[in-house]
């Protein structure tokens, strides 16, 4: 657990870099600092591993106020990231990650180990990467190269200034994911510093806006924070298309999904038809015994050929392929994209291959609406 009690940090001009902090971030927490250029994040950051020290106030680690604590111990046992990885030019990808576990006294047998496992653990080849030198690196591999090396002494703590503001859109989101797959796996207490409210959103467990001179105007989770900003400043610093963003952090229900009627493949048309007439619809999805969605069918619709639709013959011959769905565990944010992208009126969700119903361009509103306690949000549909 990282806590800042009642910290200040104040410029010999006067000025304040940071004000009358008070932040708790639990352990195994993702804390991302927001805010513009001038709001104190990085100066925040760098009062964990003593590169800053508050003028005023107290920064704790587990318990220990960090000012009793030996600078260079603090920095070997604290992982930092920075935007550009700063890796060793002369030194392989092997020694580069290395670095500290040498600094620690470990033993040969036990960085050799420790460097393979990182390696493989943020997705490069050791046999591959291990031999090569930063040059031989894209920006997105030497940036896994800076985390894998932030990670090699395992360190408690990990702060992150802007990790991923230098590689490109593409390899941003794919880092990102990434790095959410590594820190479910190693729950690390992180500090994050971005610009990028879209990327605090994907990131943070918990998201800190600091305003100018480092004043904390609010912290809360993603959800709340789009949901119910709780300054004007924080209002207009993340957007007034924060309803769409709050898209990414909405996580799909079964409560928020339309059923529509579901008939087997050997259902009659004639017996399609009757059930999506009973329901008020013109179609109906195709789920075979198992659960398992096979498309859908409009029974009323015109026959794919020159003769008129058999009302004894199976859905099977009339159904359609559907290519618009999405699992479960989604946001609401994935599902309304696989919608455009597949220009649909609607997607299916699944729970593994079982079929649980659908999204539509009303009840992802109605899911949005109900995120953010009934209040009204502006939606394309």
């Amino acid at each position: 657990m990282i806590r800042f009690e009642s910290v200040s940090k104040r410029y010999d001009s006067g000025a304040y870099a940071v004000q009358d902090l008070d932040l708790q971030i639990n352990a195994g927490e993702l804390c991302v600092l927001v805010g513009p250029s001038g709001g104190g994040k990085t100066t925040v950051l760098r009062m964990v591993n003593r590169l800053v020290e508050p003028t005023i106030g107290r920064v704790l680690v587990d318990g220990r106020d960090i000012a009793t604590l030996d600078r260079v111990e603090l920095r070997r046992r604290t992982g930092y990231v920075i935007q550009q990885p700063g890796l060793f030019p002369h030194l392989k990808v092997a020694d580069n990650v290395a670095s500290v576990p040498n600094l620690l006294g470990w033993d040969r047998a036990r960085v050799r180990a420790r460097v393979g496992e990182l390696l493989e653990l943020v997705g490069l080849d050791p046999a591959i990467y291990a031999g090569r030198y930063p040059h031989q690196l894209s920006g997105g591999q030497a940036q896994r190269v800076g985390v894998a090396r932030a990670l090699a002494g395992d360190p408690p703590v990990l702060l992150m200034d802007e990790p991923f503001g230098a590689v490109d859109p593409i390899a941003r989101e794919r880092l990102q994911q990434e790095f959410l797959r590594l820190q479910a796996q190693l729950h690390k207490t992180v500090i994050l510093v971005t610009h990028d409210v879209d990327e605090a959103v994907t990131m943070g467990d918990r998201i800190a806006v600091l305003s100018q001179a480092g004043v904390l105007q609010q912290y809360d989770t993603p959800a709340e924070l789009l949901g119910h900003p709780a300054t004007p400043f924080v209002a207009d610093f993340i957007g007034a298309d924060r309803g769409l963003r709050r898209l990414a952090v909405t996580p799909i229900e079964v409560t928020d999904l339309y059923t529509p009627p579901v008939v087997g493949p050997r259902t009659t048309v004639d017996a399609a038809l009757a059930a999506v007439k009973a329901e008020g619809t013109r179609w109906a999805l195709v789920v075979s015994d198992e659960g398992r969605l096979l498309g859908w069918v409009d029974p009323a619709g015109p026959p794919d050929g020159p003769r008129q639709r058999d009302g004894a013959q199976t859905v099977a011959l009339y159904m359609r392929p559907l290519t618009a769905r999405v699992g479960l565990d989604c946001s609401l944010k994935v599902a309304f994209a696989e919608m455009l992208q597949n220009d649909a009126a609607w997607v299916a969700v699944l729970d593994g291959d079982r079929y649980v119903g659908v999204l539509t361009p009303d009840t992802l509103h109605a899911a949005l609406r109900r995120s953010v306690g009934g209040e009204p949000v502006q939606v394309i549909s």
